[in-house]
């Protein structure tokens, strides 16, 4: 199976050195990287570059500026499929999302559609240095939002995920408008709306240790008032819809 993993970046040099040797030694034999730079000030694109060029499994899109990570998932997502990917990944590439939980991801592919790295379910869970009203602030913000939408997938905006081709196919991903953490949430309420089958697994979401975090109350208020509005823009999906 070709698995491609889109990594969106934006200034994250230091990471990106170190996480592209990792992902090229997985025991996949199919597996490719996309990374999507947002014009990043630090390298990161220069840095993709040089290993692009040592290794065909890799490719980069260089973009104009700071465009959004919807739009990143986007613009490789429809990449990768365009290429034959029959399974496309998504993670950030600051190890957050552990690298060595893929295979996880990729064996639990076997029974879903869908499947995402989950700080909600049983084993699953976040930095322990995280002070308590980070860690309550992420735990009520996926209550929330999977409440409104009625969800039961228990995280609905991680952004470690495995998508069967057949899936993002099927889905309208390119008008998705979400720009940011909501996209995640958006991304799977479409998933659920068209009734595929969505499972999890359990991560251990660690704290960057290189960079700065995008993350930002605004953002996270742009996020929980976006939620009411994915009721009524996709009311009208369903699994006949696919």
């Amino acid at each position: 199976m070709k698995i491609t993993a889109v990594i969106p970046t934006y200034n994250e040099a230091e990471n990106i050195r170190k996480l592209i040797p990792i992902l090229l030694h997985l025991p996949l034999e199919d597996f490719h990287i996309l990374i999507v730079d947002d014009n990043s000030q630090d390298g990161t694109g220069n840095i993709a570059d040089a290993f692009a060029m040592d290794s065909k499994r890799i490719q980069v899109i260089h973009r104009a500026g700071k465009m959004g990570l919807g739009t990143a998932y986007i613009q490789g997502f429809s990449q990768a499929l365009s290429e034959g990917a029959q399974a496309v990944l998504q993670m950030d590439a600051d190890f957050s999302h552990p690298p060595d939980k893929i295979m996880e991801l990729v064996s639990a592919l076997a029974d879903y559609d869908l499947v995402i790295g989950s700080r909600y379910v049983k084993d699953g869970s976040v930095d322990v240095n995280w002070p308590f009203w980070r860690k309550a602030l992420s735990a009520f913000g996926n209550f929330y939002a999977r409440t409104i939408l009625g969800m039961p997938t228990r995280d609905i905006t991680s952004g470690f995920r495995l998508y069967r081709a057949a899936t993002l196919r099927a889905m309208p991903i390119k008008s998705v408008r979400s720009n940011g953490y909501i996209y995640q949430v958006e991304m799977a309420y479409i998933a659920h709306r068209l009734g595929f089958s969505i499972g999890e697994i359990p991560i251990y979401f660690a704290e960057r240790e290189w960079g700065i975090s995008k993350m930002s109350f605004k953002i996270q208020m742009e996020a929980a008032l976006r939620t009411w509005k994915l009721l009524k823009e996709y009311k009208y999906l369903s699994r006949e819809e696919s």
